[in-house]
């Protein structure tokens, strides 16, 4: 699909938590194509700033799609003042998300449990993979008993979208590092001391994080999906600004690839985590 600038017509945009905030547009262009893991470009009024703000896609529903990000900056404060009823710039969706496909492939028909695992506002993605997990389920006819899907979620304070993937989940594990709600620690720590198994994983948040739950998965040969977090410049893979180092499939070389266009999701056993 071409991608382009489009006009989308805000319906939210709420502050949810501390400095984290759920804006939700009409834009049929993206929700029609959307893939869970994808972003879109979200294209200031403010003339000063050039650049766009690439923001994950959380979810879509019929012709609108919901954004969850975090206020860490002077362009992010700009998107948070939008009020209802404002028309912003947006990019139609940009990036490659989860292989649903390769999911289901390798599972095959037998009972297994798929994880969902997040850190902090990598939890947004994963309410938009949740449902298209079960989507695709229902399209290749497999009941509840057969494929279960579970999130393993950590944040550093405070808890968000909890509810959202209770709703579509089977089980929502989560953790706090400073203990205030749920478990105490982070989200490996969540996931050895509870003993918490599945059979693929699909993971977006923190490098670290990433890193760690694909060397588990690389020990035990259990494959992952992870989702890079990285800074981006345009969007669009030209100003070269978001690279990560790959290695190629079945060698020692290595290549260099752009978290914007040719991820931001890739296979665990194809990054290079070594800094």
């Amino acid at each position: 699909m071409i991608k382009k600038i489009i006009a989308a017509e805000l319906i939210e945009n709420k502050e949810i938590a501390d400095k984290v905030y759920r804006m939700t547009m009409k834009a049929p262009q993206i929700s029609e194509s959307f893939c869970p893991g994808q972003f879109i470009n979200v294209y200031l009024n403010d003339k000063s700033m050039l650049l766009p703000r690439p923001l994950s896609i959380s979810s879509v529903c019929e012709d609108t799609v919901t954004l969850i990000y975090k206020v860490v900056g002077k362009g992010t404060r700009k998107i948070a003042a939008y009020c209802p009823g404002e028309v912003v710039r947006v990019s139609t969706s940009l990036g490659n998300g989860f292989r649903l496909e390769d999911v289901f492939n390798e599972l095959g028909g037998n009972s297994k449990v798929i994880a969902l695992v997040g850190g902090g506002m990598g939890v947004a993605p994963l309410i938009g993979l949740a449902r298209m997990l079960i989507k695709e389920k229902k399209v290749r006819g497999l009941s509840d008993e057969v494929v279960q899907i579970i999130a393993v979620v950590g944040f550093y304070e405070e808890p968000i979208l909890l509810e959202a993937l209770e709703e579509c989940c089977h089980r929502v594990y989560f953790a706090t590092e400073n203990g205030t709600e749920g478990f105490k620690g982070n989200v490996i720590q969540l996931i050895e001391q509870n003993d918490i198994r599945a059979d693929y994983y699909m993971a977006c948040g923190p490098k670290p994080m990433l890193r760690a739950i694909a060397g588990r998965c690389e020990n035990t040969g259990i494959s992952i999906q992870v989702s890079l977090e990285e800074r981006m410049g345009c969007g669009y893979g030209a100003c070269v600004g978001c690279v990560c180092k790959t290695r190629e499939k079945g060698t020692s070389k290595t290549k260099l690839k752009k978290v914007c266009s040719d991820g931001p999701v890739f296979f665990g056993n194809e990054v290079v985590w070594d800094d």
